[in-house]
């Protein structure tokens, strides 16, 4: 899917590598737990890796 980019009204970069193994309840997970977000308010959240040309994102 591709994403309008003028459509998320947040976008969050978690910095620090993440397991992109992880499927997106996994990474809800992440986003739930460690930084007590909502994740249904509109947002984009973006997640690297062990490499930095790779990126993962849950909108």
């Amino acid at each position: 899917m591709l994403v309008n980019w003028t459509q998320p009204k947040h976008v969050f970069i978690v910095c620090g590598k993440t397991d992109l193994c992880k499927g997106i309840d996994g990474l809800a997970a992440v986003i739930a737990e460690n930084y007590d977000l909502d994740l249904f308010n509109d947002s984009l959240f973006l997640f690297c890796g062990t490499r930095n040309d790779r990126f993962k994102g849950l909108y």
